[in-house]
C-alpha cells in the first residue's frame, strides 16, 4: 500500500475558487495521486506516472470528445 499522507495535492489555475474539480498530488515517487477536491479526506485514485502521462495526451488530442 502507498503513504498518501505526505501527498502535496494542488488543483488547476483554471478552476478559479470553486471547490467542483480534481486535485492532484504529482510529488510522490513513481505515481499521481487525484481526489476530488469537495472531499478531500474521501478516496483517492493512485496512477503510475505512465498511466496519467498517457490520460493527458490522450485529453490533448481531443481521444474522448
Amino acid at each position: 500500500m502507498i503513504d498518501l499522507s505526505q501527498a502535496e495535492f494542488r488543483k488547476s489555475s483554471y478552476s478559479g475558487s470553486g471547490n467542483n474539480c480534481v486535485e492532484v498530488a504529482t510529488n510522490l515517487p513513481g505515481v499521481v495521486v487525484v481526489r476530488d477536491s469537495k472531499d478531500p479526506d474521501g478516496p483517492k485514485l493512485v496512477f503510475s506516472r505512465a498511466e496519467f502521462e498517457a490520460f493527458i495526451t490522450a485529453v490533448k488530442s481531443d481521444h474522448f470528445g
